[in-house]
């Protein structure tokens, strides 16, 4: 979702995803194929932020 002007984010809930666990951000390039991104985490209180500067196709992969 568009946060404002500048980024968009999606949001997690802590107990969504767990306590320590890493998340992998992906975006499908032309080619058709994944590539890993880094895309800043932000915390507040129970709730977890990826944002963004722009919006894509992508992925979030959970690895815990």
């Amino acid at each position: 979702m568009k946060h404002n002007e500048n980024e968009y984010q999606i949001k997690f809930k802590v107990s969504e995803i767990g306590e320590g666990s890493n998340l992998i951000t992906e975006r499908l390039n032309e080619k058709g194929e994944y590539e890993t991104i880094q895309a800043p985490i932000r915390r507040l209180n129970n709730d977890i932020f990826i944002v963004w500067d722009r919006p894509f196709d992508g992925r979030i992969l959970l690895d815990n």
